[in-house]
């Protein structure tokens, strides 16, 4: 015999965590004031039977579909998505309010149209009139592009069933709601059924959607453990406030490697893809400037040449600063000790501020030459050439350890008419060697200073025996 009850719980709004009395601040995310009282029906049964829909079968036995990627007229985005869009795959893309998410998306709805048909985008933040505006700003046509503005589910998806379109777009995730549902829409509930019946419509109909997610301060998709988990795809949407280049990254891809990125320019007609962001990337780069070193990094596959710039100053106050923009405050860290105890650079008087020009970031460790490079540079006032790159790991006693597929980094080096290039002896010969580089191995950081920087302009008590 079954019983039903209601029963009342508290849910955190940005983890989904559930506590059965109210809590300040949630135990997983560490958020102020986030729960929510709602009232959930339980069930309870002694004996529960059921029919299996498609009973276990053996791996060996599965036969797949050869269903191909379809690929859309923008090359960085498909970079991103691993090589293209998989039929009935569920995107979720975040990011920073004003960052340019709606824009991509419609510019890819309006690229898409052409090729898959027809395509519809549902906004339930915006009115037809403002889609309009936006794409009349773009110089979109919108030829096979629908727009819809409703945020029930059940009439978006009855109205995506009479038109069958070959691509959906919903802005965003947290304005969409099921009546039958308590809450209002964006809580917990609301955005988790929502995801789940938009991932089962995607998968029995072949039909790729994607969705926006709105952030929370942290820079983390609003209910991350709800929404990250059940779609196919993670994309984030990053940039300096003030900067005009965006990066389009995957943090998790069902059907592809993660850690690719896409880059963009924002300009009058949208987000522009950018062919040879090293180029962009070095575009300001003065001839010999002090402090700063081109670092080749790799995000996922591709080889990228990044700036780092470094400023050190005498502290006006008892504790000097460390202020990192672009690379791993840890990392900084770790750099400047090393400089200090095995290279006798005395920066504990120091304010040191290191920036990754264009708003990018880097997550490897193969950037900390180029980042103890700049620091030195910085404090002994001395330039570096600007035809060097320079790459490499440094461990705590000093020496520079390997880094993953030097070759492809130091061909970009010598694609971009970099001369020089400072490696570290312990990856091994890079061979076959780019013609037009020159290939310098070292093996500990002493050694990389001494030969990437030239010689002073003026001398610095406590530089240090460098030779």
């Amino acid at each position: 015999m079954e019983k039903s009850r209601a029963k009342t719980v508290f849910v955190c709004q940005q983890c989904g965590r559930e506590e059965l009395k109210w809590l300040g601040r949630c135990p997983s995310c560490q958020e102020w004031n986030s729960f929510v009282e709602m009232t959930v029906a339980a069930t309870t049964s002694a004996v529960r039977s059921s029919t299996l829909s498609s009973p276990p079968r053996e791996l060996s036995a599965v036969e797949i579909d050869a269903e191909e990627r379809f690929t859309i007229p923008l090359m960085e985005f498909n970079r991103v998505l691993g090589g293209g869009v998989v039929p009935g795959s569920l995107v979720l893309m975040g990011g920073e309010p004003g960052i340019g998410k709606s824009t991509l998306l419609l510019q890819a709805a309006a690229v898409a149209a052409g090729g898959r048909g027809s395509v519809v985008y549902v906004t339930g933040e915006e009115t037809l009139r403002q889609i309009k505006l936006r794409a009349q700003r773009l110089g979109i046509e919108g030829s096979g592009l629908y727009l819809l503005s409703e945020t029930d589910l059940n009439v978006i998806l009855e109205q995506v069933e009479q038109l069958q379109p070959g691509l959906v777009v919903i802005d965003s995730i947290q304005t969409a709601y099921l009546p039958e549902l308590e809450g209002a829409p964006g809580s917990i509930t609301q955005v988790r059924q929502c995801t789940l019946q938009l991932m089962q419509w995607a998968k029995s109909g072949g039909v790729p959607v994607f969705i926006t997610g709105h952030v929370t301060k942290e820079g983390a998709i609003a209910g991350p453990r709800v929404l990250e988990h059940i779609v196919d795809v993670v994309l984030y949407l990053e940039g300096e406030q003030f900067s005009a280049y965006r990066l389009l990254r995957c943090v998790k891809n069902r059907y592809g490697s993660t850690n690719e990125i896409g880059v963009f320019e924002m300009k009058d007609k949208g987000l522009i893809e950018v062919d040879n962001p090293s180029h962009a990337f070095l575009s300001q780069r003065g001839s010999e400037s002090i402090g700063s070193v081109v670092v080749p990094v790799l995000e996922g596959s591709r080889p990228l040449l990044v700036e780092v710039q470094a400023l050190t100053n005498p502290t006006s106050f008892g504790l000097p600063r460390r202020t990192a923009n672009g690379v791993d405050f840890n990392r900084l860290l770790l750099v400047t000790a090393v400089l200090t105890r095995r290279l006798g650079i005395k920066l504990g008087n120091q304010d040191i501020m290191v920036n990754v020009t264009g708003g990018f970031r880097i997550g490897e460790p193969a950037a900390d030459l180029g980042i103890a490079l700049a620091v030195a540079s910085s404090f002994r006032d001395a330039g570096i050439d600007p035809h060097l790159a320079a790459v490499g790991e440094v461990g705590l006693s000093g020496e520079l350890r390997a880094v993953s597929q030097l070759e492809r980094r130091v061909s970009e080096a010598a694609r971009l008419g970099f001369k020089r290039c400072l490696v570290p002896k312990a990856g091994g010969k890079v061979s076959p060697a780019p013609k037009g580089i020159d290939i310098i191995q070292v093996g500990s950081l002493r050694e990389a200073v001494s030969m990437g920087l030239v010689k002073s302009s003026r001398n610095l008590r406590d530089s240090g025996d460098l030779g």
